[in-house]
């Protein structure tokens, strides 16, 4: 057996600096790391949640209602929230029940907060053509409509109207932080 001295420590640099490109490739174009900074999202995410983003999401075909999504709300700010209409839609709220295209549809994760209300409504009734100034029944091609799920104190698509999709970063895929509230199911 022979061996040839100090190659093992040029090996050990090569590994890693090849770790450190991939982590950096993926970080860049696949997944990203954000902190939820708010109570919007209550109870689903909370403040200082740490949370894992799908960045691959290059069409509304991507997207399927009541997924959690990070978008860019401004320049400067991004913002998670909850799909609830996609293109096409005809969305309404009436007696805290949420109606997509004239249908009723269960929010089984409004529920845990739903509970502590006292028979108070989580969700003010509206409809689109409300929210638009009169300018749209339906969501807009290309766009979405999200809401927090903490609907008494969200800053959402009833306040700022529909969000395009160029303007989706991506899929929240899990919560890591707090460890004992790891998740991926939203």
């Amino acid at each position: 057996m022979m061996k040839v001295k100090g190659t093992e420590g040029l090996e050990w640099l090569r590994t890693i600096g090849v770790a450190i490109i991939l982590a950096v490739f993926f970080r860049t174009f696949f997944f990203s790391s954000y902190i939820v900074d708010g109570e919007s999202m209550m109870p689903t995410l909370e403040n200082g949640n740490l949370l894992i983003i799908n960045k691959i999401v290059d069409e509304i075909d991507d997207l399927t209602r009541f997924d959690v999504i990070v978008f860019h709300a401004t320049p400067e700010d991004d913002f998670v929230k909850r799909i609830i209409g996609l293109p096409g839609d005809k969305v309404e709220y009436k007696n805290d029940v949420l109606y997509i295209n004239n249908k009723a549809v269960k929010e089984p994760y409004l529920e845990k907060y739903k509970m502590g209300l006292n028979g108070e409504n989580l969700t003010g009734d509206f409809t689109l053509k409300g929210i638009s100034n009169g300018m749209s029944e339906v969501v807009p091609k290309d766009h979405i409509f999200v809401l927090g799920d903490n609907r008494k104190d969200s800053y959402d698509s009833r306040y700022f109207g529909f969000v395009p999709i160029e303007n989706v970063v991506g899929k929240v895929n899990l919560r890591y932080w707090p460890i004992d509230e790891i998740d991926t199911d939203f």
